[in-house]
């Protein structure tokens, strides 16, 4: 029986991708920062992990627990909405710590397993974001473009080992908690200077009826990415992030 372990698994993409693959018979690691028993069916091929991916000791900790894996989906992330002048460096390390420093961490500690046994997937969940610059999300943008261009050269050291590294780019998704709960955490504020911008980025929002993501268009993207040897590098999960990757020439 293949396993799974899958970060940021108490909402959103990661939820819905440990429920697709505990689904389809996989044995499935789902991890959260506080876990919660109440979110995922009772299963003998579940184990739920605390994990916060920018504590060296944690990701040990629940490595360790996990055992052998066959796949490792960083999905974890934190977003951050607002123009450059408006956070603070230490948001800005934040997001950088979990997002991008958090995805390298985790790929670090499981790939001397993947390499011994000369087998073994790393699929990144990054974001349609990169694709294309947009306002107020410079930071945000930036730390997931670095996942990227990570997982890409990653991709070519490990080929020798027979072990595989996928980036999984989600569009928009209004459905999930992600952009509020980042937006509360964040403690986001824009300065006076980029009202005007903000509010035509907010307006532009809230009037987008066009294609969105769905959880279960990132489950079935990581679920390819994790079977499927001639899977691309970089693969886009919903209707919008397909025309993004179109228009990108992807």
């Amino acid at each position: 029986m293949n396993t799974i372990l899958i970060t940021g698994c108490s909402s959103g993409f990661g939820l819905e991708t440990a429920r697709y693959f505990l689904d389809r018979d996989w044995s499935v690691i789902a991890t959260m920062r506080t876990p919660r028993d109440d979110v995922l069916p009772t299963s003998d091929r579940l184990r739920i992990l605390p994990l916060d991916v920018t504590d060296a000791d944690s990701i040990a900790r629940a490595v360790e627990a996990a055992g052998p894996i066959d796949v490792l989906v960083n999905n974890a992330g934190v977003g951050l909405l607002n123009a450059l002048e408006g956070v603070s460096m230490d948001q800005i390390r934040e997001v950088f710590e979990t997002n991008t420093l958090g995805t390298i961490a985790m790929t670090r500690a499981v790939l001397p397993q993947f390499r011994e046994r000369r087998a073994g997937v790393v699929v990144n969940v990054t974001s349609t974001v990169t694709l294309r610059p947009l306002p107020l999300l410079s930071v945000y943008t930036a730390s997931k473009a670095a996942v990227n261009a990570f997982t890409e050269s990653l991709a070519l050291e490990l080929e020798p080992f027979g072990v595989r590294a996928r980036v999984v780019l989600p569009g928009r998704a209004p459905d999930t908690a992600f952009g509020s709960n980042a937006r509360a955490r964040m403690g986001m504020t824009v300065p006076e200077a980029y009202g005007e911008v903000a509010a035509k980025v907010f307006a532009g929002g809230q009037a987008d009826a066009g294609d969105i993501t769905r959880a279960s268009d990132v489950a079935e993207a990581v679920w390819r990415a994790a079977t499927d040897p001639a899977c691309p590098m970089r693969l886009p999960a919903g209707a919008d992030a397909v025309a993004w990757a179109r228009a990108a020439g992807l």
